[in-house]
């Protein structure tokens, strides 16, 4: 397996092009991440906290309508 350093070096001598689809497709991996970890969590119930925030704000008339 290559290193993180040797992987930076291989990254570095790429072409354009290639750079290009290689961090379009680091970025989709890490939304892929974090989307299966937002669902985990929420699923979990620990994102619950911020339904109620929301409720809260809306009962005292805080939110705005846009």
């Amino acid at each position: 397996m290559l290193t993180v350093e040797e992987i930076k070096s291989a990254i570095e001598k790429l072409p354009a092009q290639d750079f290009i689809k290689l961090k379009k497709w680091i970025l989709e991996k890490d939304w892929e991440k974090w989307d299966k970890e937002i669902e985990k969590h929420s699923q979990q119930g620990l994102l619950n906290f911020l339904i109620e925030e929301a409720l809260e704000e809306k009962r005292a008339g805080k939110l705005k309508e846009f």
